[in-house]
């Protein structure tokens, strides 16, 4: 989720380990926000593997974002007890997160997105594109942390093929689907958009049904439990309704891959900790002022998430929408080899 000024510009790239960033304890600060699935992405992993003493955290506030152009962009409260569960900019006091970006490039004309990863030693930004992060941060700092948490592998390589030929499909119709379908400034763009999500959806209630869960690819957590786990825990209860993805329901019309939201949530507390409905929900309806224009923020879906995780996968009903485009989009996606 991003905003940007006029003009373009690169992100930033970077690695760690790398020369120019090595792997050191306490030299590296996060910039999320929680209502972003892909900033939500990082703060996964740095749950997961242990890393919340190691890359300390500052979090903007979920609204105001700004006009269309996204100026002035995401602002952090004044003080932490402003909004719960925003912070004040621990490094530098900053009211606004493009002031950070200008400190690491004061002609910067790209997107003042989140997360951003920041290199305290040297000033300047590490990388703040959230894919590119999901693939090394899991592993970057195992040299500083117990073994049964460097042993966490979310790139394996029996499975990197599996992997690497779903991402792109659940990045491109999911993970970006929805705001592919929400932001539509036509009827036509909408209708062509809408459908690729559902039918991407429908794949992945197939995927997990014939991988018999509790994980994407079966037994083992995956980078794509984590791409997938910050799209759907936003589906129902924003996408939904702000974004027009109401062909269906996660909790009514997938029941895998509801069954499988569920035991993310529940089972697995990095998900579970880094997850922020509030945050969320008054995120796209207070922020997106072109898409719900009194900023009225709808109460339901109640609960947020539901207990109760079927774990004999057996006896779950493969689901899906049966719009006949959202099925010949679902037709279209290539099987992955078992």
């Amino acid at each position: 989720m991003s905003i940007h000024r006029s003009g373009t510009a690169d992100s930033w790239h970077g690695i760690i380990p790398s020369t120019a960033f090595p792997a050191e304890p306490d030299r590296y600060h996060l910039y999320i926000g929680h209502f972003c699935p892909f900033a939500q992405r990082v703060n996964f992993v740095r749950h997961l593997k242990g890393l919340t003493d190691i890359i300390k955290i500052s979090v903007v506030r979920p609204y105001p974002k700004g006009d269309l152009k996204g100026w002035p962009g995401w602002k952090f409260p004044a003080s932490d007890d402003e909004y719960p569960g925003a912070t004040v900019d621990h490094l530098y006091g900053e009211d606004y997160l493009h002031k950070v970006y200008f400190r690491a490039d004061p002609e910067y004309k790209g997107r003042y997105s989140v997360p951003l990863l920041w290199d305290m030693k040297t000033g300047t930004a590490v990388c703040n594109e959230s894919l590119q992060m999901l693939r090394w941060l899991p592993k970057a700092f195992n040299s500083q942390i117990p073994a049964s948490l460097a042993d966490i592998d979310l790139y394996p390589s029996h499975l990197q093929a599996k992997i690497d030929a779903i991402s792109p499909w659940m990045q491109s119709d999911v993970n970006s689907g929805v705001y592919k379908a929400g932001f539509a400034d036509s009827q036509e763009e909408y209708d062509a958009k809408v459908v690729r999500v559902f039918g991407a959806l429908n794949k992945l209630e197939r995927i997990i049904a014939q991988n018999g869960g509790p994980f994407v690819l079966g037994k083992e957590m995956t980078e794509l439990d984590v791409m997938l786990y910050t799209t759907l825990i936003r589906f129902d209860v924003v996408y939904v309704q702000h974004f027009k993805c109401n062909l269906g329901t996660i909790r009514h019309d997938y029941p895998v891959l509801h069954n499988w939201l569920k035991g993310m949530y529940w089972d697995v507390e990095a998900a579970r900790k880094t997850t922020d409905f509030k945050h969320i929900k008054e995120n796209y309806t207070k922020s997106h002022w072109h898409v719900n224009p009194k900023a009225i923020t709808p109460l339901g879906p109640y609960p947020d998430i539901e207990e109760g995780v079927e774990r004999d996968w057996t006896k779950l009903r493969v689901g899906g929408v049966k719009h006949p485009a959202v099925l010949e989009h679902e037709a279209s996606i290539p099987d992955v080899s078992q």
